[in-house]
């Protein structure tokens, strides 16, 4: 079911910042999502867009074997956005000419601005007035008949371009990037001013939306929810709970691949300070079977995944006509477990790529299609406290994908401890808050160290603090000295077994947030 009268299709042709557009997008409160380039015509015709963007890409569009979208989409009647490889493909499917360039255009740039309606409208003209980000090794050469050259750069003749009819139009810049100092400006531009799109998308009207959908859905069926106690399913289950009431029954399944008394905790707060029905399940020796022996973590994510089903649908049998399960799969999940262009997805979320291809109960996803933030923000407009809010995220698939190689029982111990220490030491110094996740990481590899003037041969822990908005990219926090120092004594001195801590100071891309 459809909800939204609006929406913004960007079809993705690569670009590591396709993401950044959707958002850049719905903080404008209209919502947008990202489809495959290949999408067929009809399936974007039943989406109904009131506006479609062509993302940027690593290719060009000259190659034999470049990512095309279908050119029927200019047919639609519907404004399109170009953007970097969507401006040239634009320009390349009306029969214009795009080549390689003979000096390229990487990061800073300045625009020269000569039309000012369209995208450029309320923005100033004049020569190398507004900063904008490039990134290409090609461009337009020549223009097809009916377009026209809005601005230009040093190296673009064409930096920017409308048809002068059509509403299409293209920039050679990217403009969802924060570096591009007129980029919203532009973006709004599309969106109000050419899309004529209203800002009606709020979580308000997302609670909405979604309450009379999923009360149409569930009719007089029963839902469990997969709750974990993680932000995600604790406004999942609020959104539920809100529409069907006490058709909703709460699972917490304790995998036993917890930190240090969280399934407690857990439950502890939704037993007395929540309205939500919640049954308790003990699994840690099912999920440590289940993982004996196992290295690779595809196959860890897969078998926590199943495993976790499996026992939804033993407790959906005991409950009774249970027909829907409800779990908290974001948008990047289903992002990041999709493969575009037919190489491997960049990893199965276990609430996504883990998934059976037959499950006895049908799934409801009622933030599928929103980031972290946005579900913090939801869980506030329906009224959950902050502590359940600004947790930092935990993945489902627990410490399984936390500590590299196989899972046992004296490996957690060390994993476990460790991690109680990072985050005693990141909330006694006032850093919990600051970053978006802070946790510890058990590596493979056994190390020499010195300990009592005898030699060891021990465990080593990696830290892992990043700051994010929405975990689509991240950056390695930069800690005090301090804080690092005292994280590493801790350990050491606290936990038999490690002898070496190491701190993570990769970004994503190209690394990502967690180790597996």
């Amino acid at each position: 079911m459809d909800i939204h009268s609006e929406k913004i299709v960007i079809l993705d042709f690569g670009s590591q910042t396709t993401q950044l557009i959707a958002r850049r997008i719905r903080e404008q409160k209209v919502y947008s999502e990202i489809h495959p380039f290949s999408t067929p015509l009809e399936k974007i015709k039943e989406l109904k867009p009131t506006g479609i963007v062509l993302s940027g890409g690593p290719c060009s569009v000259y190659d034999e074997d470049a990512p095309l979208c279908d050119p029927e989409i200019f047919e639609l009647g519907v404004p399109v956005l170009g953007i970097c490889y969507g401006a040239q493909l634009m320009i390349q499917q009306f029969d214009g000419k795009v080549e390689k360039a003979v000096k390229r255009e990487f990061g800073k740039a300045y625009l020269n601005v000569h039309y000012t309606a369209g995208l450029f409208a309320g923005l100033e003209t004049g020569e190398a007035v507004h900063q904008v980000w490039m990134s290409h090794g090609d461009r337009i050469e020549v223009l097809p008949e009916g377009f026209e050259v809005t601005a230009t750069s040093e190296h673009s003749p064409y930096a920017a371009l409308r048809h002068k009819e059509k509403p299409f139009v293209a920039v050679q810049f990217h403009p969802e990037v924060a570096h591009t100092l007129i980029g919203n400006d532009i973006l709004r531009n599309f969106i109000f001013g050419i899309c004529n799109c209203q800002p009606e998308w709020t979580m308000h009207s997302f609670i909405e939306q979604n309450v009379k959908a999923i009360r149409e859905q569930v009719g007089d069926d029963n839902v469990i929810c997969a709750l974990s106690g993680g932000v995600d399913s604790s406004v999942v289950a609020a959104i539920i709970h809100k529409a069907i009431g006490n058709q909703l029954t709460c699972i917490y399944v304790n995998n036993g691949l917890m930190r240090t008394g969280e399934s407690e905790s857990i439950l502890r707060f939704f037993k007395e300070k929540s309205k939500l029905n919640v049954i308790d399940v003990n699994a840690e020796e099912f999920f440590l079977k289940e993982l004996e022996g196992v290295e690779d973590p595809e196959i860890k994510r897969k078998r926590i995944g199943l495993g976790f089903i499996k026992i939804f649908e033993e407790e959906a049998k005991k409950i009774g006509k249970v027909r829907y399960l409800a779990q908290g799969t974001l948008y990047p999940d289903v992002i990041e477990s999709v493969s575009f262009r037919g190489e491997a997805p960049i990893k199965s979320h276990h609430n996504v790529g883990g998934l059976p291809e037959i499950m006895k109960l049908d799934l409801i996803e009622p933030v599928r299609e929103l980031f972290k933030d946005e579900v913090r923000e939801l869980g506030l407009e329906l009224g959950l406290p902050e502590e359940a809010i600004y947790r930092q995220p935990f993945p489902g698939p627990g410490l399984g994908i936390r500590i590299m190689g196989e899972v046992t029982a004296e490996r957690l111990r060390i994993l476990r401890q460790s991690d109680v220490i990072v985050l005693d030491e990141m909330r006694k110094a006032g850093w919990y808050r600051k970053v978006w996740q802070s946790f510890a990481v058990l590596l493979p590899i056994q190390t020499v160290g010195v300990m009592g003037d005898g030699r060891t041969y021990e465990h080593v822990v990696a830290i892992r603090c990043v700051d994010s908005r929405d975990a689509m990219t991240a950056d390695w926090s930069k800690l005090p000295y301090e804080i690092l120092g005292e994280i590493s004594t801790r350990i050491i001195n606290e936990v038999r077994g490690v002898n070496r801590v190491v701190y993570d100071i990769s970004s994503k891309p190209p690394a990502t947030i967690e180790w597996e």
